[in-house]
């Protein structure tokens, strides 16, 4: 574990070698899982405020399962997630060449409105937990990201680096350069460790 602020990693973000690879997994994440993706309360308010715009951009059943659900829901964890359609995939998801995407996202790119996506989407597969005093990022491993391992491995790129942009979204720009100075120690202590 590394501490960076009152942030607090596991080193397989520094360790792990990672790409999505939409071309074979087909954006699974949004499809598969016990429940949608976390929001924290700020998000869930956004989400219900901008509904009205995000929701031209969704499918009907997407539409007809956030009418009766809401733009956020409680999991049986008590955790505030997206609603899912008949528990399956995330009530946001719309697809595009048979490729899960977003429709937050298609708002947000097609200048709607000026919110991404829930950042627990944009950082996966990194989750982050909130404690009283810090938050720990751990990297949650998963069998449907496999080729994202693989493409990641070929292309010989840390999961930190491919996902700054949600990281320096999350933490801001001087936070992330403190992490890559933070995985060049580490990069040293791996070293030195396996000779």
């Amino acid at each position: 574990m590394l501490q960076i602020e009152n942030a607090i990693l596991g080193l397989d973000i520094f360790e792990k070698k990672f790409v999505c690879d939409l071309t074979i997994c087909k954006g699974a994440c949004c499809i598969h899982g016990d429940s949608g993706a976390p929001l924290d309360m700020n998000e869930a308010n956004i989400l219900a405020n901008y509904f009205p715009i995000i929701k031209t951009f969704m499918r009907p059943k997407g539409v007809k399962a956030v009418e009766l659900q809401g733009a956020h829901v409680i999991d049986s964890d008590g955790d505030t997630v997206t609603p899912l359609i008949e528990g399956k995939e995330c009530a946001y998801v719309i697809f595009d060449n048979n490729i899960a995407k977003c429709a937050i996202e298609k708002a947000f790119e097609a200048n709607k409105i000026d919110f991404r996506k829930p950042i627990s989407c944009n950082l996966y597969p990194i989750r982050v937990t909130q404690y009283n005093d810090f938050e720990a990022l751990n990297y949650h491993e998963w069998e449907i990201c496999k080729p994202a391992i693989k493409l990641g491995e070929k292309t010989q790129t840390p999961l930190y680096v491919y996902l700054a942009q949600p990281l320096i979204r999350k933490f801001g720009k001087e936070w992330y350069e403190q992490l890559k100075i933070a995985s060049k120690e580490v990069g040293k202590f791996t070293k030195n460790t396996s000779l």
